[in-house]
């Protein structure tokens, strides 16, 4: 809000959000110059509070940029030992053997970790090269410029009334001025969002595609646990209904992180992508793993899926986006961590080489050409047709082709299928209710599966609840008839049941429980009308993840 009257501070780079892509540009531009100041926001209550990964760690980006990072204490320390994959069914497995797989899905020489604790340790790294971070610091708006460049963001702001009117007792926040400014908000960030509307990004780009990420961890009977052990499944529970799978790793501390994904291009809107998880831990293989021991933690996360084709301009005048900003996420290989890293470290040395030459607030051009021509670019591309190829011909069809298409790819640089589009968006995917038949899911029995608000308490997410809902709705008409329509597909979708319909005075009513929102995007990403817009809760807000 313009009128508000706001201190400003300067910097050299100001940059949004404490993931793997913000963090690394924040350590490069410190090792490349000391004396650049570097200030880095982080929304949740500290860094990592808001990182869900998987994660099994591709190292080539932490190599990169702290080649000595196991001397420093990276919490990186439990190598892949086996890597086992198979396609289910309702009662029986197949395992894929490794060798007809293209070397690139190969994840001996990686690392399970939690991702949260990597950030955590990146941000002790970076503090002690000087970046000034600021967890709790939630950036609501961006700062234009004279000549329409992004010369910074808004931070701070706290106690909104709860219409969003400025009150007696509102913080009005501050203003940070950088000659650059790094958007590394992770999927479907709010700034990131109208960075790429305002200056047309994703002109002659195809659409982004997403998958929603849930995850458990588990501490299981020790006599039960593989460390180093990785597994991928498809298939079944979701069948044709949806594409999407699992991951099951076996990190330390005879802990295991079981983890399903459910693509966000489904048809029918009577999915229920939680359930589906759910569902999927009675399958005799995961049952018998989990038997006996006990969900410690829950978490949800939209996961950028279109790949190549579908990255957008990256720079605009005065800011870059970084890392799942943009959308970096090799999907066969379902790493994207170290594309993050990569990208803020090209990022930082553009914006390092821009600052040295006197230069602010024009397009980092630099940083562009490196990450379509460089390492992130060559990692992307060759997998560039799998999942357009997964949402056009199903899971059997595309597992024949896109290995083909890898490793034609891989070994002689080229495509029988030159570059696949991927069409609609996932919203536009979305079918009528009519046209599909409602899907019967059995009742969570408390000790492997879990009803969702249950489920929601072991993210550890809360919001203040006197602040105005950070879900905005367009129109507040519109649900009612996507309820009409397409079966009210919100109160399904939600991993975290923001979204329900209450009867009142004989009336159906929308209901907005934003308390219990983990931050995941979803709802932005699959509303069919595109009528939910997700925006910043105050600072320190939201989950509050543990070792995700």
């Amino acid at each position: 809000m313009s009128e508000i009257e706001r201190e400003a501070m300067e910097y050299d780079v100001v940059i949004v959000g404490g993931g793997p892509a913000g963090l690394s540009a924040a350590i490069r531009l410190k090792q490349l110059d000391p004396e650049l100041s570097v200030v880095l926001l982080e929304k949740g209550s500290e860094v990592g509070a808001h990182i869900l990964s998987g994660a099994v760690l591709d190292p080539c980006g932490l190599d990169a940029l702290i080649p000595d990072w196991k001397e420093k204490g990276a919490p990186v320390t439990v190598p892949v030992k086996k890597d086992n994959f198979y396609i289910l069914g309702e009662e029986g497995k197949v395992r894929i053997p490794n060798w007809p797989m293209p070397s690139l899905m190969d994840n001996h020489g990686k690392y399970i970790v939690s991702m949260g604790n990597v950030c955590r340790w990146m941000a002790e790294q970076g503090e002690e090269l000087g970046v000034e971070i600021f967890p709790g610091m939630a950036c609501s708006e961006l700062v234009y410029g004279d000549n329409g460049e992004v010369k910074g963001v808004v931070a701070g702001v706290f106690g909104l009334e709860p219409d969003g009117s400025y009150g007696p007792n509102t913080e009005p926040g501050m203003e940070l001025h950088g000659k650059y400014v790094f958007l590394a908000e992770g999927v479907r960030g709010s700034l990131s969002k109208e960075v790429i509307a305002k200056y047309d990004l994703s002109k002659g780009k195809e659409p982004q595609k997403f998958g929603l990420g849930m995850k458990e961890i588990w501490e299981i009977d020790p006599a039960k646990h593989r460390e180093g052990t990785v597994t991928h499944t498809m298939g079944w529970p979701l069948g044709s209904n949806a594409g999407g799978g699992s991951f099951i790793y076996h990190l330390d501390n005879n802990q295991v992180y079981v983890g399903f994904v459910v693509h966000l291009n489904y048809k029918n809107p009577h999915l229920y992508p939680y359930m589906e998880f759910q569902r999927f831990k009675h399958h005799p293989m995961v049952a018998d793993l989990l038997a006996g021991g006990k969900r410690v933690a829950y978490g949800a996360r939209a996961i950028s899926e279109g790949g190549y084709q579908s990255m957008p301009k990256m720079v605009a005048p005065g800011v870059a986006l970084l890392g799942c900003s943009v959308g970096m996420v090799n999907v066969p290989r379902i790493k994207g961590n170290h594309n993050a890293m990569l990208s803020g470290k090209a990022a930082a040395e553009a914006a390092y080489a821009a600052i040295k030459a006197d230069r602010a607030g024009d397009e980092l051009t630099d940083y562009e050409t490196e990450v379509r021509d460089g390492a992130i670019g060559k990692d992307l591309k060759p997998v560039r047709n799998v999942k357009p190829m997964w949402s056009k011909w199903g899971m059997a069809p595309s597992l024949a082709l896109g290995g083909l298409d890898m490793w034609t790819n891989s070994l002689l640089g080229f495509s029988f299928f030159g570059t696949l589009g991927h069409g609609k968006t996932d919203a536009e995917a979305t079918g009528k209710a009519s046209d599909f038949t409602p899907i019967e899911y059995p009742k969570p029995d408390g000790k492997l599966s879990f009803d969702r608000l249950t489920n929601v308490s072991y993210s550890f997410t809360n919001h203040e609840e006197s602040q105005p809902a950070h879900l905005k709705l367009k129109d507040p008409a519109v649900p009612l008839k996507n309820l009409a329509t397409y079966a009210g597909p919100s109160q399904r979708y939600c991993p975290a049941g923001v979204y329900e319909f209450v009867e009142k005075d004989g009336d159906k009513q929308f209901v907005i429980n934003f308390q219990n929102c983990v931050h995941c995007k979803t709802c932005d990403i699959k509303d069919p009308a595109q009528n939910i817009n997700w925006t910043v809760p105050q600072g320190g807000d939201g989950p509050n993840y543990p070792n995700m």
